[in-house]
């Protein structure tokens, strides 16, 4: 069944090639293109372009296909184009000609684009709550290990002392400005497409206000063939936000995968959260941070990706709208995963203490014993030079008893400051 069926049948290869992987996509989105279909029989019924009694039954014929959504028993067979034939039929089949009155005042095309948004508003409130959580993981751990030196690196060479209360809360504030991303997307989504048709409206007095208010969306999106070019929009601005996070993640993951190297050894897990050698039996390797930023490097991709296939493309629809589906579906699908896996695996972190007293390390205080002169009398750049002759000749002594007060310093964290730039969001 095809809701474009003119009693002809396209031929059989080129219905494979258009339909693609479309239905599997479909079974994503079909539970809110009945929550739509269901705001938007309510509302034929209160313009009267349906009997109250006819609106009633098919919003208790869309009730059914969402129980069995929920359940699991709904498929697309190849019979069907999509998720909105699949639906129709059901109804029709349940309730004959009433049925077959759910497809007035409007089109496919603004079917998928509010199940399309109604998708991601979900999505992205579940991304930021998840991304909640690790902040808020990250700073009981930055707090817990405020006092515990790490030494910090520039070009990978040894640089200044840090501290595991400085690294921790780093990524935590990191998030607060990818949350800024999925905000801007969640206020871009969350606009009411439906009633737009194909693009240009409909001749139906249909009652766009009410389907907004039914669908819980904050506004209107008011220009119809505004509302049409948002598709691929609202993907592309919700993939800016994916990304904004895997970026975080995957920066995480390789200063992770560092650490725990036996060259560095500055952090453990416990021994099921790493896997092993198939020859060398001494291996812990770090294979779910390597996979994580792996997978959140190919996240940062998105956007590219979605800018690439909406380019150029001139107001209205076109079917290239449709491949979109199977870039940002299972790409909320990984970077949820990698979320959830950060979460579970962090609270178990262990780390290791005293790590900057080895000696190796002395050169991390050297900016420190310097400004300890500075503050003594001597101009900058003297304590500059003497401290540089010192470390050539082998003469060096870091002052290892260091003081730093300013905000964000190791001394000052401001973890109560990044607390609230989260509550704020």
């Amino acid at each position: 069944m095809k809701l474009w069926d003119k009693g002809f049948s396209t031929a059989e290869k080129i219905d494979h090639f258009t339909v693609g992987n479309d239905r599997a996509w479909d079974l994503v989105l079909a539970k809110y293109d009945v929550i739509a279909s269901q705001a938007h029989a309510k509302m034929l019924g209160e313009v009267g372009m349906l009997t109250q009694a006819e609106a009633k039954d098919l919003i208790q014929g869309l009730e059914e296909i969402q129980e069995s959504i929920t359940a699991g028993k709904f498929t697309i067979e190849d019979d069907f184009e999509d998720m909105h034939s699949k639906i129709e039929y059901i109804l029709i089949q349940k309730l004959g000609d009433t049925g077959k009155k759910i497809h007035m005042a409007r089109s496919r095309n603004d079917q998928v684009l509010v199940a399309t948004h109604l998708y991601l508003r979900n999505e992205l409130e579940e991304i930021k709550s998840q991304s909640k959580q690790l902040f808020d993981l990250l700073m009981n751990l930055a707090d817990k290990h405020k006092d515990t030196l790490l030494p910090g690196y520039t070009h990978l060479q040894i640089a200044m002392p840090s501290s595991f209360g400085l690294w921790f809360s780093a990524y935590a504030e990191s998030l607060i400005d990818d949350l800024h991303f999925v905000n801007a997307a969640y206020k871009i989504v969350n606009q009411n497409p439906l009633g737009s048709a194909a693009g240009y409206g409909s001749s139906f007095p249909i009652n766009r206000t009410s389907t907004t208010n039914s669908l819980n969306f904050e506004s209107l999106k008011y220009n119809v063939v505004a509302a049409q070019m948002s598709r691929g929009k609202a993907e592309k601005s919700t993939g800016f936000a994916l990304a904004s996070i895997a970026g975080t993640l995957s920066r995480m993951s390789m200063d992770i995968c560092l650490y725990l190297s036996q060259n560095f050894d500055f952090i453990s897990f416990p021994d099921e959260m790493t896997t092993g050698s198939s020859i060398m039996p001494h291996k812990k390797n770090p294979d779910v941070f390597e996979l994580v930023r792996a997978k959140c490097n190919k996240i940062q991709a998105v956007p590219n990706q979605l800018i690439m296939m909406t380019t150029n493309l001139p107001s209205g629809y076109h079917r290239d709208y449709q491949l979109v589906k199977e870039v940002i579906v299972p790409t909320i699908q990984e970077l949820k995963s990698c979320l959830d896996m950060m979460n579970y695996t962090l609270k178990d972190i262990k780390v290791n203490d005293n790590i900057t007293d080895d000696k190796k390390y002395d050169y991390l205080f050297s900016v420190d014993t310097l400004n300890e002169l500075v503050n003594n009398g001597m101009p900058f750049r003297d304590a500059y030079k003497k401290m540089g002759m010192e470390i050539q000749n082998g003469t060096f002594k870091p002052l290892r008893d260091i003081k730093h007060t300013h905000e964000g310093s190791i001394g000052n964290l401001c973890l109560d400051e990044i607390k609230a730039k989260m509550n704020q969001l």
